[in-house]
């Protein structure tokens, strides 16, 4: 998703198209050198000038962003429990944990954690 444009940008753009209004009776100018000038499309600082003038003010719509929530609330207590079963497969560590944990599950808080199950290069015969 793109991130929105800028605060300060938006609040240029509304001086130049406060600018333009006025100009335009005058001058004849038109919203299209603001939006050049800026690099913005025409479209987005109609937009903008909408929101100002229902709302008062330009900001842009924040949003929060979801996600799932972890499946593993306590790290440090699954950080103890896969050092005590580092034999197993991070398969069989998600059957032994449950609460319907999967094994891509593991390899998150695996990979948050820093614990890596990598080979020892000097044990394999590669130098």
């Amino acid at each position: 998703m793109p991130s929105p444009y800028d605060y300060d940008l938006r609040l240029k753009a509304h001086r130049e198209a406060d600018l333009y209004e006025i100009a335009a009776v005058e001058k004849g100018e038109k919203k299209i050198t603001v939006c050049r000038l800026l690099g913005i499309s025409r479209n987005t600082l109609d937009l903008w000038i909408k929101r100002k003038e229902e709302t008062g003010d330009c900001q842009a719509i924040v949003t929060l962003q979801g996600g799932q929530k972890p499946k593993i609330k306590d790290l440090e207590e699954f950080r103890i429990f896969v050092l005590e079963n580092q034999h197993e497969t991070q398969g069989k560590i998600a059957e032994l944990w449950g609460n319907n944990l999967t094994q891509q599950n593991v390899s998150y808080a695996s990979q948050k954690l820093g614990i890596t199950r990598k080979k020892n290069v000097w044990l394999s015969g590669k130098r």
